[in-house]
């Protein structure tokens, strides 16, 4: 069965860090483009990095440019999103998406573009 999983979310204040992960189970995420999502309450999905198979490209939404950044390990199969500086506005579930194929990278925040999505973790920055 094929599976992304992601993990690492939890309580923060603001300021603080979180590093989520996101890890391929039945596949690997050796070639496949790997984005991360995220989706508060009451709000669209959003997407917030995007790291292309080799890891030579990334993007990232304006609003975590700076404070996040997005890595992958293909020997480990898991794709990494480190947050820093969170501010109460990044309070979200957190979702990792692969695409099966390649696609321009001018539309990595399209969710369309993934094929398969994890189940999402809870990031929460409150003091």
């Amino acid at each position: 069965q094929l599976r992304l999983v992601e993990s690492g979310g939890g309580l923060v204040q603001p300021g603080g860090s979180l590093r989520l992960s996101c890890a391929a189970s039945g596949f690997t995420l050796d070639y496949t483009t790997i984005g991360w999502f995220r989706q508060a309450p009451g709000k669209e999905r959003e997407g917030v990095s995007c790291i292309s198979a080799s890891g030579d490209s990334t993007r990232a939404a304006i609003s975590v440019k700076g404070r996040f950044t997005i890595s992958r390990d293909n020997a480990k199969s898991t794709v990494y999103l480190q947050m820093n500086n969170l501010k109460p506005e990044d309070t979200a579930v957190y979702y990792c998406a692969a695409a099966k194929a390649p696609f321009w990278m001018s539309d990595w925040d399209q969710a369309p573009m993934y094929d398969f999505w994890g189940q999402g973790t809870q990031v929460t920055v409150s003091s």
